[in-house]
């Protein structure tokens, strides 16, 4: 009798307690295999990342007096077509293209310039308040870092607010989301000064899986230094960007001489595109 009556009681301590749990897995580590390694500028203070299609990426520059948009070849690293910053003073940040439009952030001034992808003439500018870091879309909204660990989802006709995200692993908050790209239903982030990229479920918040890249510093170092100019402390990876027809990820980092081309457990390649990016989701 005692444990019949007690019986309700352990069944709703139980279940919050397996939630609880369920909560704190660990999530994995999972290493990018390398399938290509590509020339990459090393003056190009990498912010932002994103494949157009037909071996064509666009890229966003950082620092004062430095910060551009381009276009780049992707197999020669030949630069196509570009165009500086507006403001002067302006330090740039991340970029992404939606609706024909490239979305490019500014750190520390606010305010976020649109231009046409394919000219790069400018078309428009929005104001937002806090730092700008990384951007990405999921082909509906724009989907937005500043450094922490919160990802704001903005309106691409407004630029208003339309939700933001805590991203968390094992509930804990995980702070310094730089650079983003969405993904076959994730967001993947650099985290700042780490070389550990971050694959997060957009409707929880939680971290599903860590891509380790220190192979890929290790690498892209040790080239830097062979040339006779070394990776500085803030020369740490972030460029992420999806290549839909072979499924595959492009990863460098600030002012790294090398565009690694990598598989990722998970990702497949999207079919019937033939060379062209795939459609947003």
């Amino acid at each position: 009798m005692r444990l019949l009556r007690f019986a309700p009681l352990l069944t709703l301590l139980t279940v919050p307690l397996t939630a609880a749990l369920t909560s704190q897995t660990t999530a994995p580590t999972l290493t990018p295999t390398v399938t290509a390694r590509y020339a990459h500028d090393r003056a190009a203070f990498t912010q932002g990342l994103q494949y157009l299609g037909s071996g064509v990426y666009l890229e966003s520059t950082g620092q004062v007096s430095q910060s551009g948009v381009r276009r780049v070849d992707l197999k020669s690293g030949k630069v196509l077509a570009q165009v500086a910053t507006p403001l002067g003073s302006a330090f740039g940040e991340g970029v992404a293209v939606l609706g024909g439009a490239a979305y490019h952030l500014t750190w520390q001034d606010g305010v976020a310039f649109t231009f046409d992808a394919q000219t790069l003439k400018e078309t428009g500018r929005y104001r937002y308040s806090g730092e700008g870091w990384g951007l990405t879309t999921d082909g509906k909204a724009l989907i937005m870092s500043n450094g922490s660990a919160a990802l704001t989802w903005r309106d691409p006709k407004t630029f208003q607010v339309r939700r933001t995200l805590q991203v968390t692993d094992q509930g804990q908050p995980v702070r310094n989301l730089n650079e983003l790209e969405y993904v076959q239903g994730s967001i993947y982030a650099n985290i700042w000064l780490t070389d550990r990229i971050a694959r997060i479920d957009p409707q929880t918040g939680r971290v599903t899986a860590w891509l380790s890249v220190a192979d890929l510093t290790r690498e892209a170092s040790t080239a830097a230094t062979r040339s006779g100019r070394p990776l500085t402390f803030d020369d740490v990876p972030n460029g992420i960007a999806y290549v839909p027809e072979r499924g595959t990820l492009l990863l460098t980092g600030k002012r790294w001489g090398l565009m690694f081309e990598v598989k990722v457990p998970g990702v497949k390649p999207e079919t019937g595109l033939s060379g062209r990016a795939a459609p947003r989701k």
